[in-house]
């Protein structure tokens, strides 16, 4: 018998891998800026289940579904912000050290997030809604 929670944990972890291929693509292209032509992309694993979360954004993708593209979006970006903040400061306490480190970005706080990536979370965001549709519409067809 499948289940909700069955479609949870598979959503999880495509949320997890989506997550890790955009980061890796993200600072593949982002190292051409400081001269790597070979492209050099990387993550971190602690980012698998960083990513994962994003399968607690479902319910309010369905309670803000309504709103126009820029309030989701802003939405999104503040959701995305605090879990950014919270795992990083989370891994910073008990591991001793975050993973990323945006201490030499602009606008970063406490270089855990940096708000120069607003854009980027927002679309982030609205193609979450995106994937989320699709794979509620697979599922839908596998029950």
């Amino acid at each position: 018998m499948i289940t909700e929670n069955t479609f949870m944990g598979k959503r999880f972890v495509i949320y997890g891998l989506l997550g890790f291929c955009i980061e890796v693509l993200w600072t593949g292209l982002g190292s051409l800026f400081h001269g790597d032509i070979k492209l050099t992309g990387f993550t971190y694993i602690w980012m698998f289940p960083i990513y994962g979360l994003a399968v607690f954004l479902e319910p309010v993708h369905n309670r803000i579904r309504h709103l126009p593209f820029y309030l989701r979006g802003g939405i999104y970006t503040v959701f995305i912000f605090i879990v950014e903040f919270s795992t990083g400061m989370i891994l910073r306490k008990v591991l001793g050290v975050c993973p990323w480190n945006y201490t030499t970005q602009p606008l970063s706080i406490c270089g855990l997030i940096t708000l120069s990536y607003a854009p980027a979370w927002f679309i982030a965001g609205l193609l979450f809604e995106k994937v989320y549709d699709t794979l509620i519409r697979i599922e839908q067809n596998l029950a």
